[in-house]
């Protein structure tokens, strides 16, 4: 979500639905917003939990290493090491957040803001991707398409925004790059939606599927309540990140992230869309396979 200079062509349509969808803020969060030391520390505050997120996701790939040092990279590993990352530029990002504003061209202070949000999408999508080999898989239905799938679809999601970054860059006129930071805002909360879609899909259908075991299996409780939780967070969060997206959009003075004027409503999004989601389900998919004995090891689901 970046600041964005509307068109003059555009400007009546979107300037209505502004007015329609304006949030009545109380004037102690105008008053700090303007206090210049909070937009400072806001920042620092931001990039440390973002650190320290990405520090228990580091820990938990090396405890992973550890564990199953036979198998590759497992789909669980990915997914902390892809956590890892997210966490670094984001935590990168908003300790250096001021000199953002100096890049030249402006093409890559967007593409620095961007791209984490990109790698979280990839990142949690994989839960999708696990979730949806195991219930194909467990009732016997073709899953050999499921993860080609995944990687068109991140391939296109980034194609198409690269595409928009490079119409920002060398577009000739205001009009254009208005239109691409536009489009790329509309483009990202409909991927957004998208991944809290394919977590409610994928995820309810494995969690009925769970319902339908013995009583008596080991582990179904614990593995209902995960994924339940798992699935409502993961919704939520994309769903949250979508709307308020789509939302700036046309509201850019007052519901616009990522500008050095908005540190209540950055510390306020960044910790609703991704860091308490992220921090929430590490806990939850904290516990490790179990130790590889003689009689029986950890056993991968098959890739197909």
């Amino acid at each position: 979500m970046r600041e964005l200079t509307l068109g003059s062509l555009a400007a009546p349509t979107l300037t209505s639905i502004s007015t329609a969808l304006v949030i009545p803020f109380p004037e102690w969060w105008k008053k700090a917003e303007q206090n210049e030391a909070l937009q400072t520390y806001s920042n620092y505050g931001i990039g440390a939990a973002y650190g320290l997120i990405g520090l228990v996701a580091f820990v938990q790939l090396l405890r992973l290493q550890l564990r199953v040092p036979e198998y590759g990279w497992t789909t669980q590993k990915v997914f902390h090491l892809l956590n890892c990352l997210v966490s670094v530029l984001r935590c990168s990002v908003f300790f250096f957040r001021p000199a953002l504003e100096g890049l030249h061209p402006v093409v890559t202070k967007l593409m620095l803001l961007d791209l984490p949000g990109l790698l979280f999408f990839t990142t949690y999508t994989l839960l999708v991707l696990f979730w949806a080999e195991i219930y194909q898989q467990a009732r016997n239905l073709p899953a050999a398409a499921l993860r080609p799938t995944f990687l068109i679809i991140n391939i296109v999601v980034y194609a198409v925004l690269a595409g928009l970054w490079a119409l920002n860059a060398f577009g000739k006129t205001g009009d254009i790059q208005e239109l691409a930071y536009t489009v790329s805002n509309l483009w990202l909360a409909a991927v957004f939606l998208a991944a809290a879609a394919g977590f409610l899909l994928y995820g309810g259908r494995l969690f009925v599927m769970l319902q339908r075991f013995p009583i008596e299996s080991r582990g179904r409780r614990k593995k209902l309540r995960e994924v339940g939780l798992v699935t409502s967070i993961c919704a939520g969060c994309f769903t949250f990140r979508a709307l308020m997206i789509a939302t700036s959009a046309v509201d850019r003075d007052d519901l616009e992230v990522d500008m050095l004027g908005h540190p209540l409503l950055n510390i306020a999004y960044y910790s609703l869309a991704e860091i308490i989601p992220s921090a929430a389900v590490l806990y939850i998919l904290r516990k490790l396979p179990p130790k590889r004995t003689n009689a029986q090891g950890y056993q991968q689901i098959p890739a197909q």
